[in-house]
């Protein structure tokens, strides 16, 4: 009986997310409604995530959307634009904390290492905390990712405007040419280019289109390249010499920051080296000589 225990729950745990992951995928029908209505449509896995868990988003959602404010451009900077995201982001951090604190309670069960209730308790409270935070792992992650994909990425479509606005191309019809040659290397950048020249299309000034740009991406050089054609705009001086010094800035910026990448590769391997290589290798040096050692002094030892 006590090895069922753990082989049912196990069972009933797996049978659950199987069961569900088929209840959540779509059919072939709606699959293909998916690819009609394009990427611009809400995906149904979206549409479900947020019917199951948007209901439980209420429990720990602000009210006030000055507070939302700032999440919802944390979810434009890691390229989430579902109006609904909030709830599902609400939703599991209300739902993760229950199944990670009943998943660490089954576990300690299965285990019989939950006697002590205080330290029930402890554990339950920890496996809880951390799925109160996993949501803000996870989107950090997403956003971190996705910055740095931008910025590696940005001084390759400064150039290509640079060659653009230096062969002839307007400002505008040089976004459009760089988002469409960029797309091939850096899809988010691709995206949010193709963003900003549909604000400017729709009838926003070139100078606030720019600053959404910065402010989705939440890339400081993004930033700075809004700042410098707006300056160029505004006083005059050519578009072309200044994405020049600016786009040799970019490139100096990636170099420096792949340097300093580079420099920290020694100091993240002492770790496993000391931890893991070091012990094995004294094992393998020293163990012969340990055992040579050994063999000579026993006999003396003993009066042999």
């Amino acid at each position: 009986m006590t090895m069922l225990f753990p082989i049912l729950v196990f069972l009933t745990v797996s049978l659950a997310i199987i069961g569900l992951a088929v209840w959540l995928s779509p059919t072939r029908t709606e699959q293909r409604l998916q690819a009609m209505a394009g990427p611009a449509g809400k995906s149904a896995w979206t549409e479900t995530a947020v019917k199951l868990v948007g209901p439980f988003a209420q429990l720990s959602s602000p009210t006030n959307d000055a507070e939302l404010s700032p999440l919802r451009v944390r979810f434009l900077n890691a390229g989430i634009r579902y109006p609904d995201a909030y709830l599902v982001y609400f939703g599991m951090k209300t739902l993760l904390p229950l199944g990670f604190a009943a998943l660490a309670f089954v576990g300690l069960r299965a285990t019989g290492t939950a006697d002590d209730g205080t330290v029930l308790m402890l554990l339950l409270a920890l496996a809880a905390l951390a799925g109160c935070y996993l949501p803000n792992l996870v989107l950090r992650l997403l956003i971190r990712a996705r910055r740095r994909e931008i910025f590696e990425n940005f001084p390759d479509a400064a150039d290509l405007m640079l060659v653009c606005v230096e062969a002839g191309l307007g400002l505008d019809a040089g976004l459009v040419k760089v988002t469409d040659e960029i797309q091939v290397k850096s899809r988010a950048l691709a995206q949010e280019l193709h963003w900003t020249n549909l604000e400017m299309r729709a009838g926003g000034t070139r100078e606030k289109s720019l600053r959404n740009l910065a402010l989705r991406t939440g890339v400081e050089e993004i930033g700075t390249f809004a700042t410098m054609l707006t300056q160029a705009d505004r006083f005059g001086t050519s578009i072309g010499e200044s994405l020049r010094v600016f786009s040799d800035d970019l490139r100096h910026k990636r170099h420096v920051r792949a340097e300093e990448l580079a420099a920290k590769v020694p100091t993240k391997m002492l770790v496993p080296l000391v931890l893991c290589i070091f012990p094995c290798i004294s094992l393998v040096i020293l163990t012969p000589a340990a055992i040579r050692v050994v063999r000579m002094i026993m006999p003396m030892l003993s009066g042999t």
